[in-house]
């Protein structure tokens, strides 16, 4: 008899195990989902752009437009009326005291006299002479008859009442003789004063012309007059100065000339030059004026006058009236703690800023000085390299979580 055969080994449950990791396999994807969603719902830290309170110069500048001017120009002007040539200069052309002829003023010529009013000048000048004689023959018989009358008198042979009329006689036939003088003498120089030809000269036509010659050094800053024309006495010509100096006339709020002294340094940026232009403040103004700006607000402003410090060999192509951006230091210090101004922001009467500690945002009161616009003065609640928000706006709070970015 035959031994039994051993049982064949059963395969293992794999249908039943896969079953069983198929089953848990949709949890499993539903608790990844959920812990996705709870991480996606936690608070994220809020990015910021930051800076570091650091100590450095610190200006406070009173920011303007200026322009720049001569400060010594002079009008040349016609001393007489006349014809005057044309100006042989242009803008920008050299002068020399006392050598440079500036303008040539000629006399002008005499008007021609027509036919007819020639005849009438020659009447008038025939007229005036027989007045003349018949004068001198009135002077001479009353004369005579004054002799007469005062031998009589001298006899006893008329009265004084009789003399006295015959004295007064005589005396106006010499005025009559001497008004009569007058008109001829008039009478003939109206008639010579006006040539019969245009080809004839009268004697003030043959006077020597009139030379204006530069009193100053410089160069030529505007013509008025530069074709020849008849000029009147006192017509503006040309107007001279020297590039060389010059000054800065700066516009700025009379709340801020107020707080500008004579001696206070400005920097002259936007000129056309690299380098920007050093000058010092000679002179604030003493009387405000009204201009409107370009918003339609009526401002009182001041002028503020400065000298310019930079050598002339630096600054060549300035010229008179050319705008410059003018920055005039108030108020410099070094070693001052500073901050951006956008970290800075008004918590009530208080100035506050967000300061990063550990990863969120920390509000701090702080106290302020000077700006320059761009950057403020701490004079307490920050110290030296902490780190600031800047910008925050509506959107960082205290303890917040954020994260800085560079910007």
């Amino acid at each position: 008899m035959n031994p039994p055969l051993p049982p064949l080994p059963t395969a293992p449950p794999r249908r039943n195990n896969t079953h069983r990791r198929k089953r848990w396999l949709p949890w499993l994807g539903a608790a990844l989902l959920v812990a996705l969603i709870v991480i996606g719902f936690l608070p994220q830290p809020t990015p910021v752009e930051t800076a570091r309170a650091a100590r450095g110069t610190l200006r406070a500048t009173v920011n303007e437009e200026g322009k720049t001017r001569i400060k010594q120009r002079y009008l040349v002007s016609a001393p007489v009326g006349g014809h005057l040539r044309r100006l042989p200069f242009k803008a920008g052309a050299e002068v020399i005291a006392g050598q440079t002829v500036l303008a040539v003023i000629d006399p002008l010529s005499p008007a021609l006299l027509d036919a007819r009013n020639r005849a009438l000048a020659q009447a008038r000048r025939d007229t005036a002479a027989a007045n003349l004689e018949k004068a001198r023959e009135a002077h001479r018989f009353a004369a005579s008859e004054l002799r007469r009358f005062q031998k009589l008198h001298d006899e006893k042979a008329v009265s004084l009442q009789e003399l006295e009329p015959v004295q007064w006689r005589e005396t106006a036939t010499a005025k009559d003789c001497a008004a009569a003088e007058s008109a001829l003498r008039q009478a003939e120089a109206e008639l010579a004063e006006f040539p019969v030809r245009s080809g004839d000269r009268a004697a003030s036509d043959q006077a020597a012309p009139v030379e204006v010659k530069a009193l100053v050094c410089g160069r030529v800053l505007r013509l008025f007059e530069e074709s020849t024309r008849v000029v009147a006495a006192g017509t503006p010509l040309l107007e001279i100065g020297d590039p060389a100096d010059l000054e800065v006339v700066i516009e700025v709020l009379s709340r801020d000339g107020a707080a500008i002294a004579p001696g206070t340094k400005v920097e002259l940026e936007q000129w056309g030059g690299g380098e920007p232009l050093q000058a010092r403040v000679r002179l604030v103004e003493p009387a405000a004026f009204t201009k409107v700006s370009a918003l339609g607000v009526e401002e009182q402003r001041v002028n503020v006058v400065a000298d310019l410090v930079t050598p002339f060999e630096q600054r060549r192509n300035l010229g008179d009236n050319f705008r410059v951006e003018a920055r005039i230091v108030v108020w410099e210090a070094d070693q001052v703690l500073k901050v951006p101004a956008g970290a800075l922001f008004r918590r009530g009467r208080d100035w506050a800023a967000f300061v990063i500690a550990n990863g969120r945002s920390q509000l701090r009161r702080v106290q302020v000085g000077r700006s320059s616009g761009s950057e403020m003065q701490i004079l307490g609640g920050l110290q030296d390299g902490e780190e600031v928000i800047l910008y925050p706006g509506d959107r960082v709070r205290e303890g917040q979580r954020v994260r800085p970015i560079q910007i």
